[in-house]
Order: C-alpha cells, then structure tokens, then sequence
C-alpha cells in the first residue's frame, strides 16, 4: 500500500511486534527489514515531510528495543542496530531533500555509525555516498570526493559500487573539470552493473537506469557536452512518471542544458514542471534547479521568463519558520 494510510499501518504493525517482543526478536527484525523496504520503494510516492515522520517514529520504536532492560541476543541486537543504521540512512536522504543539510550531515554519520557496528558494508558505503550528495550540494567537492572514496573503500561489488561510481564521484569531478577521471568514473559504474546479475535495483537504497542517466547527463552539462546532456537527459525524463521528483529532476536539467540556446523551450519546460508537481513535493534539489534556471533565463527576453521568475519567486519554503511544511 502506497497511500498516506500505508506509511502509518506499517508503523503499528511494528508497534504491535514490539508490545509482543520487547527487545526485539527474529520476526520483529523481518517487520522492520519489511518496514525499510516499504519506506525505500515508496520513497518518491510521498511528500518528504511525511516520510520523515514515519521513519523517524519507526526509528523510535527500534531504539526502544535497544534500551530496553530485558536481554537481548547479541545476533538479534546487532541485526536491530543494522535496521536503525537504514532507517538513519533514510531520515539522512530526507533531510537532504527537505533543505536540512546539517540535519543530513547527523542522520549519515549515524547510518555510517551503525554500519561498521553491525557489519552491514552496503550501508556504510551507502550512507558515505549520501554523505558525498549532501557536500557536493553545499559546493565542497573535494570534500564529497573524498566522502566518496571511503564509500568505495568498503561498498561491495556491483550495483553498490556502481552507484557509488555515477553518485558520488561522477557530478563532483565534472564539476571540477575532471573530465578524463569523470570519463574513469561512469566506465566503473558501467563495469560493475554489467557484472552485477541483478541489474538495475528499484528504490531509494537501489539505483535505476533514469538515475544513472540523470548523473550522466548533469556531467555532461558540467564539462560543457551540452547536446549530449540534453539527449540523456531527455531519455531520462522518458524513463519517468510525469510529475515524479525523477521526472522533475530531468526535466529541469534538460532545461539548464536548454537555457543558453533555447531560452524559451526552458522556460516552457520548467513552468510544465512548476505546473505538474505540487510544492511539497518539490525537492531542495529541483528548487535548486529552478533557482538556477532563473538566474540564466532572467536577463534574457524569452516568452515566460517573467512568469517563471515570479513563479519561483513565490515557491513556499519546502519548511517555513516556524516548522510547517508546504502545502500539498
């Protein structure tokens, strides 16, 4: 179930497991591995805000557990902390996407905390390449090239390492001009998804082919391939539900590789975006997009420019001042 009643029946299911089982148990561990692939799956189904709070109450429940008085079997425990470390890793995404990046910062590091603890390489490596996401947002690409290759020091074979390749170290080195390592980095993405059997994974903790040509295609606009990008991009946006957060990402970069020769089919194509996706929906990362779209296209005369600027202009804030989300 992916309506808004699904995220809070999964909660309670774990509730009702954890009023049997205090400190946890085997079946208590399989609800919550259950839980974190419900909430990864339908990662992009809900507003972030309201993911955040299921996740974060899920959590709660699992750190009750931990701390409670009754013992616990090591195996049990250890496989516990390993659950608190994705759902860690989940509230980390969140907040990234909320525009929370301190908060980003702490959820990683403590995903990263609880994956070398329980053993889990996947996590930590995940969570250092959400790290990388979160410093290359911030400007710091030497810092998220350097959060990359700690992922990469432990993530295993295949589509992990794969999406820590086209993720994590692909967007910064082109940012910084890299091109001959950008150019190394998509070829071992490339590498390891061949060798992987299970090809491209689904979901938030997965990594699907309109993901990986959206990081293709945003390096290619960095190191100035603009009609490469935009051909990318658009077989991005194609792979995409209109009107998803993926959909939304794609469009908007094809918009930027766009702007400089085609100032009035960007401006069309981010107002379809504004048009399509509701605020709340609207992750930090398309409003930075926009926010950028806004900049080139301003100074130029373009049919919809002035809509746009004064669109974006008007966007609620993703969390005002006083804590309440945007409409939905």
């Amino acid at each position: 179930m992916t309506t808004s009643a699904g995220l809070p029946a999964v909660r309670e299911s774990l509730h009702l497991a954890l009023l049997a089982d205090p400190a946890g148990s085997t079946a208590v561990v399989e609800l919550s591995e259950a839980a974190i692939e419900h909430y990864a799956l339908g990662y992009s189904k809900h507003p972030p805000h309201l993911l955040f709070t299921e996740v974060h109450a899920a959590r709660g429940l699992l750190l009750q557990a931990l701390t409670s008085t009754t013992p616990t079997p090591d195996r049990i425990e250890n496989e516990l902390r390993r659950c608190v470390g994705w759902l860690s890793a989940l509230l980390g995404n969140l907040a990234h996407h909320l525009g929370d990046h301190a908060g980003a910062r702490v959820h990683l590091a403590t995903a990263t905390t609880y994956g070398d603890r329980s053993g889990d390489s996947r996590l930590t490596g995940w969570a250092w390449g959400a790290q990388a996401m979160v410093a290359r947002a911030a400007g710091r690409h030497i810092q998220a090239l350097a959060h990359a290759d700690r992922g990469l020091a432990c993530a295993p074979a295949g589509l992990p390492r794969a999406q820590l390749h086209a993720w994590a170290q692909l967007p910064s080195l082109a940012a910084l001009n890299r091109q001959r390592e950008a150019d190394a980095a998509l070829a071992a993405a490339m590498r390891e998804l061949e060798a992987d059997p299970a090809g491209w994974a689904p979901g938030r903790f997965g990594y699907d082919i309109a993901e990986h040509q959206l990081h293709e295609a945003d390096a290619d606009r960095a190191l100035g391939r603009t009609e490469k990008a935009v051909a990318i991009a658009e077989t991005s946006t194609n792979a995409c539900i209109a009107g998803t957060p993926g959909w939304a990402a794609a469009a908007l970069l094809v918009a930027q590789a766009e702007a400089p020769s085609q100032p009035a089919d960007a401006t069309q194509r981010a107002l379809d975006v504004l048009a399509r996706v509701p605020a709340a929906r609207l992750r930090s990362t398309s409003r930075s997009r926009l926010t950028q779209l806004d900049a080139v296209l301003s100074p130029t005369r373009a049919t919809g420019v002035d809509e746009l600027h004064d669109r974006v202009r008007a966007l609620p804030p993703i969390i005002d001042a006083h804590g309440t989300a945007a409409p939905a």
